[in-house]
């Protein structure tokens, strides 16, 4: 059982950290506000999760249920989000503490845009600052838990595994097993 929470563990971390690299890349050349780039974690991460999905199915010679699959793809999800959740804490309030003020005045740009008045803008940025580490750790949180979600269920879907229905006890098409025998003595 320690072998199988280790290799979970194992994964997230691999996920995250492929993630972290990449913002960091994106946030030191200047593109962290660039959406289409911003795409691109989106569909490493899914790619990632239907990724070890599809590995734990056939480590398994597809017998596995679907219920399985999503779980394992799941749980790498919810370590995914753990972990960035704590780079997201990391980032802006040691790493780059300066940040937090950079969004503040890119929402303060777009409020004026907007035509709200001075006073309605500083009311909204006073909220906003008050409540910044709450809306940022629950947006991250949920953020990578639907996404793992989708993930976990696309990495379910495309992998081999045991037919709805079907028992894992049940002999297979193919199977190198040999049948079992009604009489209950095992083949000599």
């Amino acid at each position: 059982m320690e072998e199988k929470k280790g290799k979970l563990w194992e994964k997230g971390i691999l996920i995250a950290l492929v993630l972290i690299v990449l913002q960091l890349i994106l946030h030191f050349t200047g593109q962290d506000k660039n959406t289409a780039l911003g795409l691109v974690s989106i569909l490493i991460f899914l790619a990632g999760i239907i990724y070890v999905t599809i590995l734990y199915s056939k480590d398994l010679n597809g017998q596995v249920t679907f219920g399985n699959l999503f779980a394992h793809g799941f749980k790498i999800a919810a370590i995914v989000a753990l972990i960035m959740l704590v780079w997201a804490i990391l980032m802006y309030k040691v790493i780059f503490p300066d940040m937090e003020d950079k969004i503040m005045q890119i929402q303060r740009e777009a409020l004026l845009k907007k035509g709200l008045t001075d006073q309605q803008v500083s009311d909204s940025l006073a909220v906003s600052k008050k409540f910044f580490m709450t809306f940022m750790v629950a947006g991250t949180v949920l953020y990578y838990i639907v996404l793992g979600a989708i993930g976990a269920l696309l990495g379910g879907a495309f992998s081999k595994r045991i037919p709805a229905g079907a028992s894992p006890f049940q002999d297979q098409p193919g199977s190198t097993q040999p049948p079992a025998d009604p009489s209950g003595q095992l083949p000599q």
